[in-house]
């Protein structure tokens, strides 16, 4: 019996496995004794059978069969659905032309899920917009579900353009009712990233567009906070204000509190003052609000204002660095954000971080200015907060980091500097004030006997800068330590400027006055532009950068004072011929040097308007009709000399015949010496005498030396087996790339030979260059290596200070 129990157990259940799937069955099941039909209402019937109850939908069109809704085996199942099949379907079963189940399912499946909804909520859900027509639809088009919601919010939430069009135009439906969230129909449409809903409900003037629902959250607030960019351009087209508050903010903050960029972009571009919108609560711009490195850059790069302060007193620095947002706090740095502003308590953006114990934070601000020594509203430097809160092994840690950036230990505040009545007292005479009346009383006096800008009476002053690719944020570490020992521009404290790529392109920001600061922010924000894709990399970015910066039509002779002297290599010939662009005409020697080519080139430079590029002439170019006419390097343009000087191997293209100077020259101490040396010795062959000043200090400025690492093997062979070619592979790979960095070399013997020939000529020589802890590529974007890079330029700095002081002090004299 109990096998036979089992039996018939599992054949019930198969049964009825699903009791509610639509099926085509046949009336004469339902004529026997053992069937009693219970109820009827219009088409649909009930009927109980032998185990089951079962709800048929009769169909005219076949009146053998019908269509069975549902089989269940519990009578309460039963008498709950079938009221709701009796009063919901009927709209159904008499609007569609042809009954099947495969029609009929979803809205059976619908009326299930949903029990609360009416028969115009199914219509909407279902997409049977014939059924909408139906009176008794007609009637129910406005009711409520149990979320308070509509037909119509239902039609907007979908996104189905077609339903919520007939809902407006022949159903009449309302569009100010509320669900239970007080949404109106258009905040669900704005949760859809589709702009024609939108646009239906907007061009009929529907309500709600600037409502607020329960939450405080207008139509445009719900867009910007889901990120539906669409939505958000066609509620700006159709009325909606950006002014309009939702909660304790405008939608712009809302967009930046959820980084959602298109939607932030979409507001600026209809309304550019909601750059500066102001949240009520906190006072903070949309750049408080931001959260990431792109949603920062986007307000930056349409020139919001960086140091903002908020109603608390707090800029955007001082909010990144307490929420603990590295990569956006670099993007504020190197968009001119100010460590140094106080906030709430006067803490500077330095202090917070300290009791972060964030380390790549605390070496970003102090690499782009922060005072180490700045004192709080309590009294509290930053070292004093780190000894203070820092734990574990980053307490010992970040002390060192200060120390060795030139911080005083950390003591407890003194009583003077938490009384607010003490007196101010005059500081102590440093150098820098040193620096400062020296180069005043140098100015008075006339030491140096400047004319039109160029000095007179006194020995030149020669400035050379490496090359090094992104590694010329190193060079620009260094010139803003210099102009901060001196008290004065780099540009006034040389007579001559070299440089090598990188440098080459410093070294024409010196001559035409860049900020030593704003360059250093350049540098990193350009490196992301320039450096995109895979080697070799596109040359429009990089030159578009060069003549943003310099101008595309600035020629090298607009500035004349300091001399400079940019190198870069022609490659149409062999060897390879240093070349050197320069802002003046060197006078012309007597007697050509003995390595002058005897070859006929390309001119080297085409003026602007002269389009004969093949005329084998040197120095000159021919047009029909006009004389012949010598070019010089004054009148190559800035930025092409430029770009010519960085065109490295493999990195970007060759600019037209000339590769990066870096190939011969890479420091360009030697070349600049001999370059003034012709100089002067071609200005003694013309009689000009008085014109001819010798050097009295060079400056040789190195992007940083890479540690010296092991190498396996730089022996090339042929190889006999497997494993001899896998040793060739790797000797010819040391090799190559021995053979670059020696041609490459920026120290060493360069140096050595530099310093040798200062000594001979009673020159006084400096070169600096820090010590790198690890590799950097000359196409590093990671701000953190960077940042590590600099930091370990600060450190080098610091333990050059003295040799500093004495450069800064001779430059001031010389």
């Amino acid at each position: 019996m109990n096998f036979l129990g089992g039996i018939l157990s599992s054949v019930s259940s198969a049964l009825f496995a699903k009791p509610y799937k639509v099926k085509d069955v046949p009336l004469s099941d339902y004529s026997g004794r053992s069937v009693v039909k219970l109820k009827e209402d219009g088409r649909i019937v009930l009927y109980k059978n032998t185990q089951s109850w079962d709800c048929l939908l009769l169909c005219p069109e076949t009146p053998a069969t019908a269509l069975r809704l549902f089989q269940v085996q519990q009578e309460e199942d039963a008498m709950n659905w079938y009221p709701q099949y009796a009063l919901k379907l009927r709209p159904f079963y008499e609007m569609l032309p042809a009954l099947k189940p495969d029609a009929i399912q979803p809205v059976v499946d619908c009326l299930r899920s949903h029990p609360d909804w009416s028969s115009a909520h199914i219509a909407v859900e279902t997409g049977l917009r014939e059924c909408l027509k139906h009176n008794y639809v007609l009637s129910q088009i406005n009711t409520r579900d149990g979320q308070g919601q509509t037909p119509l919010h239902l039609a907007c939430e979908q996104g189905n353009v077609d339903c919520v069009r007939e809902l407006l135009d022949e159903c009449q439906a309302r569009t100010d009712v509320t669900d239970k969230n007080g949404d109106t129909p258009m905040h669900c449409a704005a949760k859809q990233d589709t702009a024609a809903v939108i646009e239906v409900l907007c061009c009929r003037l529907c309500a709600g567009v600037n409502e607020p629902n329960l939450a405080g959250e207008t139509p445009l607030h719900v867009a910007c906070r889901l990120g539906r960019a669409e939505a958000v351009k066609s509620l700006l087209g159709g009325g909606a204000k950006c002014d309009v508050l939702g909660g304790n903010c405008y939608p712009i903050h809302t967009a930046m509190k959820y980084s959602q960029k298109g939607c932030a972009e979409a507001i600026l571009n209809v309304d550019p003052a909601q750059l500066q919108a102001e949240d009520p609560m906190y006072g903070g711009t949309p750049l408080h609000w931001a959260k990431t490195s792109e949603m920062a850059r986007m307000l930056l790069d349409r020139d919001c204002d960086v140091n903002y302060l908020s109603k608390t007193g707090e800029s955007p620095l001082h909010i990144m660095t307490k929420k603990d947002r590295f990569e956006a706090s670099m993007v504020l740095l190197t968009h001119g954000g100010d460590p140094n502003i106080r906030g709430p308590d006067g803490n500077t953006a330095l202090h917070l971080a300290m009791k972060l114990d964030h380390m790549d934070l605390i070496k970003a601000l102090i690499v782009f200015g922060a005072d180490v020594e700045v004192h709080n509203d309590l009294g509290e430097t930053p070292g004093l907060i780190a000894a203070r809160s820092s734990k574990g092994s980053n307490r010992k840690i970040l002390l060192d980091m200060l120390c060795s950036v030139g911080a005083e230990r950390c003591h407890p505040p003194s009583a003077e500097l938490l009384s607010p009545s003490r007196k101010a007292t005059s500081p102590g005479i440093g150098f820098e004030d040193m620096m400062h009346v020296t180069a005043a009383m140098t100015a008075m006096s006339g030491g140096r006997g400047e004319v039109d800008g160029i000095s007179r009476g006194r020995k030149d002053r020669l400035l050379c800068l490496d090359g090094g690719g992104i590694k010329g944020l190193v060079l620009i570490q260094m010139l803003i330590a210099l102009e901060r020992q001196a008290g004065r521009p780099i540009r006034e404290l040389f007579d001559w400027v070299a440089g090598t790529s990188t440098g080459g392109i410093l070294a024409l920001a010196v001559i035409h006055g860049k900020d030593m600061p704003y360059l250093r922010c350049l540098y990193f924000r350009m490196k992301e532009q320039v450096f995109k894709g895979s080697r070799p990399y596109e040359s429009a970015p990089l030159e578009d950068f060069l003549k943003k910066e310099f101008g595309e039509n600035t020629k090298m002779a607009d500035v004349k004072h300091p001399r400079v002297m940019v190198t870069s290599v022609l490659a149409d010939r062999h060897p390879g011929e240093l070349h050197i662009f320069r802002n003046y005409t060197p006078p012309p020697l007597q007697h050509s040097p003995p390595y002058a080519s005897t070859a006929t080139f390309k001119p080297l430079t085409i003026p602007e308007g002269w389009e004969d590029e093949d005329v084998l002439v040197v120095g000159y170019t021919v047009e029909p009709q006009r004389k012949r006419r010598k070019v010089t390097d004054e009148e190559q343009l800035v930025w092409r000399a430029a770009r010519s000087s960085g065109a490295a191997p493999t990195y970007f293209r060759p600019m037209g015949r000339f590769l990066d100077g870096g190939l011969l020259a890479n420091n360009p101490t030697l070349d600049a010496m001999t370059e003034i040396h012709h100089h002067n010795k071609a200005l003694k062959g013309q009689g000009r005498v008085s014109e001819v000043k010798g050097l009295g200090v060079v400056v040789s400025l190195g992007t940083g030396k890479p540690p010296q690492v092991a190498v396996s093997s730089v022996d090339v062979f042929r190889p006999s087996n497997p494993l001899e070619l896998a040793k060739s592979f790797v000797g010819a790979k040391e090799l190559g790339k021995m053979l670059v960095d020696c041609c490459t070399d920026s120290d060493g013997c360069a140096v050595d030979r530099a310093r040798a020939w200062c000594e001979m000529t009673d020159m006084i020589y400096h070169r600096l260059s820090p010590q790198l802890s690890a590799e950097v590529m000359l196409d590093e974007v990671s701000d953190a290596v960077l940042v590590d890079m600099l930091w370990e330029t600060q450190m080098y700095l610091y333990e050059q200070r003295e040799q500093l002081q004495t450069l800064a002090q001779q430059l001031l004299q010389a």
